[in-house]
């Protein structure tokens, strides 16, 4: 067993096969990423505003989970394979050549919809927007603003949320809108002190 050990730590420490070899690193990072960042989000979320048994919490904590994991290892795995596939013989890595691989790839493994992939995507997008923002200034196509813009972000990130919220419910996720019932409706029904300030009936 530990010639087997060394032979393996000998291949890693080698240098070669780098591109193969960071493929299968990366595959190994998205799984446990995804499971380190999904396990504590449901655990919470699923004890905190969904109905059902012990049992049913559980099976849906670990099936969201292995959505997570999965979904990240094997985007991981084919970002990477077809960026190095797209790179090979070349001196340099092009920026086309990153955009195509994780066009390909997210189309392919996030772009079936299922609750989790729904979360990731906007997630992403709200990030993504505000980058592209941070990008258009950098490379001065748009022009640096004179004042401070983040507290007009928020206001018009909050405006739209409370109003889509109360006026077109429908067009919000199901977790949204429970965590903002909890918040805003549930907090205008109360019929003693326990219910007021102890829990919600």
């Amino acid at each position: 067993m530990a010639a087997i050990i060394d032979a393996v730590n000998a291949v890693l420490a080698s240098g070669d096969n780098k591109h193969i070899l960071s493929v299968i690193k990366g595959f190994r990072n998205g799984a446990v990423y995804g499971a380190k960042i999904r396990f504590p989000h449901a655990l919470v979320m699923t004890f905190l505003f969904r109905n059902g048994s012990l049992r049913d919490k559980v099976i849906a904590i670990l099936e969201a989970t292995y959505i997570h994991s999965r979904n990240l290892a094997l985007f991981v795995f084919a970002y990477k394979g077809l960026t190095s596939t797209l790179n090979w013989g070349e001196s340099k890595s092009h920026q086309l050549h990153a955009f195509l691989s994780a066009f390909c790839a997210g189309f392919v493994i996030f772009g079936k919809y299922n609750k989790v992939n729904e979360q990731i995507n906007l997630y992403l997008m709200s990030r993504i927007i505000y980058g592209v923002g941070k990008l258009l200034v950098q490379k001065k196509i748009i022009p640096e603003p004179q004042t401070k813009v983040f507290p007009w972000f928020a206001a018009f990130m909050w405006a739209l949320t409370l109003w889509l919220f109360e006026y077109h419910q429908s067009c919000l996720q199901p977790s949204l809108v429970s965590s903002l019932t909890y918040i805003y409706k549930d907090s205008d029904k109360w019929t003693s002190l326990r219910d007021f300030l102890i829990y919600n009936e």
